[in-house]
Formats: C-alpha cells, sequence, structure tokens
C-alpha cells in the first residue's frame, strides 16, 4: 500500500504516457475500418493498402531502437514531442490522400516513424524508471491496460463516420483524436528529471555495448526470435479482419465492435499479465500468449463466421493481446536494467515488426491471389504454435525468478 501511496507525485508521468499508448496504438488499430471504402474509393488494391501498413510496421521496428537510443541523450519528453507531431501529420496525410503515395506516406511512414517515439517501448520505459522494482510489472500492466482502449474509441467513432460521411470523414476523426497524443507526451516528458536506476549487470556507455551484451543473452534472442509471430498474428487481424468479416456478408459495424471488444478484453489481459509477471517467468508466460493465441485463430477461421462468435473469438484475441508488452518490458528491465530499456525493446521490436510486414502485406497477396485466406491462416498458426511451444521449452529448460520473489 505504501507503494502504490508513493505513486501519487508519478501520476502525471503514467497518466500521460498511458494516454499517449492509448490513442497511438488505438488508432493505429483502428485504420482497418477505413480500408473497404478507402480502396473502392481511391482505387487501390487490398494488397497495395496492406502495402503502406507493412511499411509502417517496418518503419515503426527499424526506427525504434534509434528511438529508444535517441531518448537516453535527448531526453524522452523530446523523442515522445517529435513522435506526437508526426502522428498528427501522418493522419492528415491520409485523409487526404488521393492515391497510393498520400496513403504510404501517411499511414505508412508519418505514422510508423510516430509510433517508434510514442509506442509501446517509449511508453513501457517511462513507466519503469517511474516506479520501483517490487511494482514495475503491476504498473507495467496497468500502463498497458490503458493501451487498449484507444481501439475502443478509435474504431467505432471511424466506422460511425465513414458509414455516415464517407472514409475521409473517419479519417479525420482519426486526426482529432490524434491531437491527444500532443499534450500527453509532454506531461509524459517529466519522467527525464528522475533518477536511473543501476543496471544489475553494469552499466554499458554505449547503445552497440548495451545490444551485444543483450544479443549474447540466449534468453533475450529466444524471446527476441519469437516476438516476430506476435507482430505477424496481431497485425494480420487488424487490417484483415475487417476485409473478412466484410467478404462473408457480415454487417460492417461488426468489424468495429470486435475491434472494440479486443480492446476492452485487452485492458483485462494487460492487468493479469502484469500482475503475474512479477510473480512467473516471463517467458513462459509469452510462450503461453502465443500457443493459445494459435489455437484461438485456427479455431474461429475453421468455424463459420457469425456475430456471437466473432465477438467471443476477438475476446480471446484481446486477452491474449497487448500484455505482451508489459512482459516482454519488464523481462529487460530486470535483466539489463532501465537506461537502455527503451533501446533492447526496439532490438527485440525489430523482429516483431517483420512479422507485422508479413502478416499485413502477405496476408494481403494471400488473398488477391486466392482469393481468401486459408493459406495465410494456415501458416500463421503453424509458425505462431511452434514459437509458443519452443519458448515455453526453453523457459522451462532455463528457469529464473521473477524480481518480486527473488528480492522476498
Amino acid at each position: 500500500m505504501s507503494s502504490l501511496r508513493a505513486l501519487r507525485p508519478l501520476l502525471p508521468i503514467l497518466i500521460g504516457a498511458s494516454i499517449m499508448l492509448t490513442m497511438s496504438m488505438g488508432l493505429r488499430q483502428s485504420l482497418g475500418v477505413l480500408m473497404p471504402a478507402l480502396t473502392k474509393d481511391v482505387g487501390v488494391s487490398v494488397s497495395q493498402f496492406t502495402l503502406a501498413i507493412a511499411v509502417q510496421n517496418l518503419v515503426w521496428g527499424f526506427l525504434q531502437p534509434f528511438a529508444g537510443a535517441w531518448a537516453v541523450r535527448a531526453g524522452y519528453r523530446m523523442v515522445m514531442m517529435v513522435g506526437a507531431v508526426l502522428y498528427v501529420l501522418g493522419m492528415v496525410l491520409l485523409a487526404t490522400a488521393q492515391g497510393m503515395v498520400g496513403i504510404t506516406l501517411g499511414a505508412g511512414f508519418a505514422i510508423g516513424a510516430s509510433m517508434a517515439c510514442t509506442g509501446s517501448a517509449i511508453a513501457m520505459a517511462v513507466a519503469s524508471r517511474a516506479v520501483s522494482a517490487t511494482i514495475r510489472s503491476t504498473v507495467l500492466g496497468i500502463v498497458s491496460a490503458a493501451g487498449s482502449l484507444g481501439a475502443m474509441l478509435a474504431a467505432p467513432i471511424g466506422q460511425a463516420l465513414s458509414q455516415e460521411y464517407g472514409w475521409r470523414a473517419g479519417a479525420y476523426g482519426f486526426v482529432l483524436l490524434a491531437l491527444i497524443i500532443v499534450p500527453s507526451a509532454w506531461y509524459a516528458g517529466r519522467v527525464d528529471t528522475l533518477p536511473t536506476p543501476p543496471s544489475p549487470r553494469g552499466e554499458q556507455d554505449s547503445a552497440w555495448a548495451a545490444t551485444v551484451q543483450a544479443l549474447k543473452h540466449p534468453p533475450f534472442a529466444v524471446m527476441t526470435v519469437a516476438y516476430f509471430v506476435c507482430g505477424m498474428q496481431l497485425v494480420f487481424l487488424t487490417t484483415h479482419l475487417p476485409s473478412y468479416l466484410d467478404s462473408c456478408g457480415l454487417d460492417p459495424m461488426l468489424s468495429a465492435q470486435a475491434l472494440g471488444m479486443i480492446g476492452g478484453f485487452n485492458i483485462l489481459g494487460s492487468l493479469f499479465f502484469g500482475w503475474a509477471g512479477g510473480r512467473w517467468n516471463k517467458l513462459l508466460l509469452l510462450g503461453g500468449m502465443y500457443t493459445l493465441r494459435s489455437i484461438g485463430i485456427a479455431w474461429y477461421f475453421l468455424s463459420d463466421a457469425s456475430p456471437a462468435n466473432t465477438l467471443i473469438f476477438a475476446a480471446i484475441m484481446g486477452f491474449l493481446w497487448m500484455g505482451v508488452g508489459p512482459l516482454v518490458a519488464g523481462y529487460i528491465g530486470d535483466n539489463f536494467g532501465l537506461r537502455w530499456q527503451a533501446m533492447l525493446g526496439g532490438v527485440a521490436f525489430m523482429t516483431h515488426q517483420v512479422g507485422s510486414f508479413f502478416g499485413a502485406f502477405g496476408g494481403g497477396l494471400a488473398y488477391d491471389a486466392l482469393g481468401s485466406y486459408t493459406l495465410a491462416l494456415q501458416v500463421g498458426v503453424a509458425l505462431g504454435l511452434t514459437a509458443g511451444l519452443i519458448q515455453m521449452a526453453f523457459a522451462v529448460a532455463r528457469p529464473g525468478k521473477p524480481p518480486s520473489l527473488a528480492a522476498a
């Protein structure tokens, strides 16, 4: 209880990081609701639109380590404010796009670069520095849970505006929501005034030295490789689920309801996995999430799509969604300290975003070529089961105590 009371002076930082994360994640997760109308109006194919989303994920992934390293030198506030402005610019470019160039510059490059500065790696690093190790995993779960609210807000607003006034109105609605990121990033930037606790493995003077140290640590390498599957599965769903439901002849609003359901249950999952990460092996929990996700995807796409099973599927996926964030961030903070946490999180996240590229663009190519998502789903489920089981086996073979128990 005393630890929670000690959080009161830090609430502006934690609330700012949470709102920044919820809007940046929620808006990008909701871009799929614009896809059916946008592609018909602008005259681009599903695979072309998803190429822009794939570019977004690659730009985000490859810039993330640099954004994390920049935060060490220039401070988190500078990084997050640049990202906030880029997000608004990206949404404006998308809303005014007349073809593939505008879509790629806005939804691809600008939002991708912004996510490297305002997404989960930076938000989790900010929250980690603000709290003690004993409650860090729980607080990371809370911040991650707050990051789930954006999809619940953005997806229904974007879908409603798109249906009533056209997809550009939905995109302009996203512009207004993106403006919220700016003051949130400013308040979260107060974390720059707090000291950085020492690293358990000794401080590294450079980003390169910290990266080499982490990659030589086998559990970090396994976690990084498995992160590929996480990105592939999640971005495939956020990008292609609206199109899949449309091809099944279901109500277009169902896709927004499903994304909102994912956001709602994401709150419960993030809170649970944040709490669980402070008590059990984080790598074991991560492997379990990937395995259960793959089983859920196989069940849903092998059954006939209906409003009921779509919402049940969304609830399952939501519970297993962003709980990955606090587990990965917590593992890095526990083992390598907080100074280079955002940068090392970015190194791991690069594989996540390569997976996201294949989830978004590969799914679009498969659909355009075959007229269905069957092949993409088979590959996604097989890789998910493989990565999950390997990571769980590795965690059992190399168990470690979470910090809250080790310190007890």
